[in-house]
């Protein structure tokens, strides 16, 4: 299936900002599920300075503001061809040794309530029990907006019985990492089938199987990734995958308004 997504994130400040370096996490993944067709990020009020791939081979660009800037612009849009495998995405890649993905951090250090979730979970084989994982969590936590923020750790989710999407994601990683699996977080699109204009951009977790590598679980949805999620970018948590990260200096209000656009292509 071939997607066309448009995704303008803009940030207006009420005074004119002296500095500022911001790092996008942007551009599409090539891998076994998907095929990034065109894609081209487009700044307004400040300027690319340089791109790299990251340690998970995530592509980032690094972008600084013009002095004095009051707004800036982000336009990533493109077209990706993706296949359903039905969540699995394959071997690992580049030098990251999987015993990484078996390493906490702060959003994902396990606490009683996650201890508890794994103690739930029937015996079987690791897919068996990643499903069943999967389901746990989507019946533990409820899916609800405006209610969490970024510093919520899986602990402050399994506590509060709700969260977006990042916050499922998190308390699945959490979770995986307990019993044994190398675990990662995914930043991505997901095309609702019912509209054109989205919410916002998606996150899920990918769980490291034998025999099969890297396999997704979205427990927001309580399933397996399709050809309508597209990855972005991979990380130990929310941190090394967000879409936006950065610095400023100077004392102005930041207010950040996000336009998402994921569509199916006529072929």
């Amino acid at each position: 299936m071939r997607l066309r997504i448009t995704h303008t994130t803009t940030y207006d400040y009420d005074e004119p900002v002296p500095y500022a370096l911001q790092q996008l996490r942007l551009t599409p993944k090539n891998g076994a599920t998907q095929t990034v067709l065109a894609w081209q990020t487009t700044i307004t009020g400040g300027k690319k300075e340089l791109s790299f791939d990251d340690a998970h081979r995530n592509r980032v660009d690094l972008v600084s503001f013009e002095p004095g800037t009051r707004q800036i612009a982000v336009v990533s849009e493109g077209e990706v061809e993706v296949s359903d495998t039905a969540g699995v995405v394959g071997v690992q890649g580049g030098f990251m040794p999987l015993w990484m993905f078996l390493r906490q951090t702060a959003l994902t250090r396990p606490g009683t309530a996650s201890r508890k979730l794994v103690g739930q979970i029937t015996p079987g084989t690791a897919l068996e029990r990643s499903h069943a994982l999967m389901a746990a969590i989507h019946e533990a936590v409820r899916y609800e907006t405006g209610i969490s923020h970024v510093g919520w750790t899986a602990e402050d989710t399994l506590a509060a019985g709700h969260g977006v999407c990042q916050d499922l994601a998190h308390v699945f990683v959490t979770a995986a990492r307990l019993m044994g699996l190398p675990s990662r977080y995914v930043s991505g699109y997901l095309m609702m089938p019912d509209r054109v204009v989205q919410e916002a951009t998606h996150a899920w977790a990918e769980v490291h199987l034998p025999d099969l590598g890297w396999v997704g679980f979205d427990p927001t949805h309580n399933k397996c990734p399709d050809a309508a999620y597209v990855r972005i970018a991979t990380g130990l948590d929310y941190a090394e995958a967000a879409p936006v990260t950065g610095t400023r200096f100077g004392r102005a209000d930041e207010r950040l308004s996000v336009a998402l656009e994921v569509e199916q292509m006529q072929q």
